[in-house]
């Protein structure tokens, strides 16, 4: 009888067991789950059911618990909340995949070699190119369009530089877009030697010219947007802040979204202009589970690398240059207000001392101190001393690049004086003002790896291990911000903390498995980190190779 009564009881727990366990769409398990929480949690497994995390815990009691219908076994591999990239250029970065490749060209002779090959392959039309950097030749002078006139006569040139704030043109092009001398323009201009045009553009002018180009094809383009993604699930990219559109190509997002034709999730900053910003006012924010329009992207001034960015003070290796704001102080101040207005985030493009103090004081006296509307400065790259706390004052959210200071590095100094750049790339005295900070790449203008921003903003070190001992290490981050500013930071500048930028119950099963710990990497490990898989949704959008995996 006890027996029997035993054999009962044993027959009423599995019976209560197999009632309260839930079926899981997917089990990671025997991983080394980051869950970027509030405690910085790490687990070894987790179910996810439609598409959201269902529960984390240890592998035994989660496959006990929540039997999958599909098994996957990390083999205790490092697994991250998918990453945020809180500052890019996605539609730049696909078109630019139809461009000439110029990026790290020694010299502007290797520039027009690799145009010249370009050519052979796009025999008509405009020839488009990005990616060079003076900075990196012998010669740091910008070059001349003299020999693109000599190899182009008949074809309109436009090179577009890495920071896309300058652009040198052939004359062929300059005739196109009606450019037959250098003018007065607002935000921009036109370098002449010996009052001759050279072809360089800078800032606004650049756009004179490149509006007359010819347009992408739209089957073209598609094809473009999702190699585009297929190259950011790859580096384990989950969410793009896309830096800067017209509402038209927001429409484009929604309907390849809705075709499934694009997967990655989207936030996505307006241009500043009225039409766009009348769009917004008549449709309202725009929020899906993947895609969130709710900002406006405003450029203060141009880059430093083109001495566009506005300074305080004259540039210290062009005493005649200071840099120039691309409106007048009263647009901006009239954009701040209206978007307040209507509750839109406005994000603004800082790069000098002069252009983040400008914009800071109005951010100050449209917010005020107590709000929660996260405005935001991109790039924050040069900032005096005594402007630092107007960010933590009203809250501003510094959204900066960390690789933009192994990039700039070299030549950051000759621009700015061994005084005023200590206030530049300040990763860790922007983090201070608020307790947290939003990290990108700016990509096309870097690389899309946020392996690369891990490393930067850790390390402060290029590839090649220099300098040896950090540039400027008092603004590095741990291995832990870094973490977080790739992704649960990245999630808050863009309102969507709630739902993912953490492996949390109830967030979207956003998430990457990495061949190497990030968290226990030397500086090897890092660069040379690979994505096993991206998921995204609890769908598995990129696999590297294969890993155990147990289908029931």
């Amino acid at each position: 009888m006890i027996k029997f009564r035993a054999l009962m009881l044993a027959i009423l727990c599995a019976s209560l067991m197999a009632c309260s366990s839930k079926k899981a769409d997917l089990i990671v398990f025997n991983a080394k789950i980051y869950t970027v929480n509030d405690s910085f949690e790490i687990v070894e497994a987790m179910a996810i059911k439609d598409g959201k995390i269902l529960a984390l815990g240890s592998s035994q009691d989660i496959k006990l618990t929540y039997p999958g219908e599909e098994e996957i076994d990390a083999q205790g591999r490092a697994v991250y909340p998918g990453f945020i990239d809180s500052h890019a250029h996605f539609f730049n970065y696909a078109e630019s995949l139809n461009n000439a490749n110029l990026t790290e060209a020694k010299s502007w002779g290797e520039v027009l070699e690799r145009l010249q090959e370009f050519a052979k392959t796009q025999p008509e039309g405009w020839l488009t190119g990005r990616g060079w950097d003076q900075n990196d030749w012998p010669d740091k002078k910008f070059p001349t369009k003299q020999k693109l006139d000599e190899l182009f006569p008949d074809r309109p040139v436009l090179l577009t530089r890495i920071d896309g704030h300058a652009a040198i043109a052939n004359q062929k092009a300059l005739n196109e877009a009606g450019v037959t001398k250098a003018y007065e323009l607002t935000g921009g201009e036109f370098i002449t030697e010996n009052g001759k045009l050279t072809g360089v553009l800078i800032d606004n002018a650049v756009d004179v010219v490149a509006k007359k180009s010819t347009a992408i094809g739209k089957e073209k383009m598609v094809s473009l947007l999702k190699q585009a993604q297929r190259n950011c699930f790859e580096v384990g990219l989950t969410t793009i802040v896309d830096c800067g559109l017209d509402y038209e190509a927001v429409e484009g997002i929604e309907k390849l979204q809705s075709n499934n034709d694009l997967k990655m999730r989207f936030y996505v900053m307006l241009s500043d202009s009225e039409k766009n910003f009348d769009y917004l006012v008549k449709r309202g924010a725009i929020k899906t589970d993947r895609l969130n329009v709710r900002s406006f992207k405003v450029y203060a001034d141009g880059a430093l690398g083109s001495r566009g960015a506005c300074l305080l003070h004259p540039y210290s290796d062009m005493p005649s240059k200071k840099g120039f704001l691309l409106s007048d102080l009263s647009h901006f101040e009239k954009v701040a207000k209206k978007l307040n207005e209507h509750n839109f985030q406005m994000c603004t493009h800082a790069i000098g001392d002069s252009a983040n103090r400008a914009i800071l004081k109005i951010y100050n006296q449209v917010l005020g101190a107590d709000n929660d509307k996260r405005w935001r400065i991109e790039h924050a790259q040069v900032v005096n001393q005594n402007d630092f706390g107007l960010f933590g004052s009203a809250k501003i959210v510094p959204s900066v690049q960390p690789t933009h200071a192994t990039s700039d590095m070299y030549w950051a100094e000759d621009r700015l004086g061994k005084d005023r750049v200590k206030g530049a790339y300040a990763y860790k005295q922007l983090l201070q003002q608020n307790g947290w900070i939003a990290l990108g790449t700016d990509f096309p203008v870097e690389q899309i790896s946020p392996m690369l921003t891990f490393y930067a903003a850790t390390a402060r070190k290029d590839a090649n291990d220099f300098p040896k001992n950090g540039y400027q290490m008092e603004n590095a981050l741990t291995a832990q911000e870094t973490l977080k500013g790739m992704t649960i930071w990245g999630a808050k500048a863009n309102f969507e903390e709630k739902e993912k930028g953490s492996l949390e119950v109830g967030k979207f099963a956003d998430f990457v498995i990495m061949e190497n710990d990030l968290m226990n990497a030397d500086a090897k490990q890092i660069l040379q980190n690979k994505v096993i898989k991206t998921y995204v949704n609890g769908e598995k959008v990129y696999e590297r190779s294969a890993i155990s995996k147990n289908k029931k």
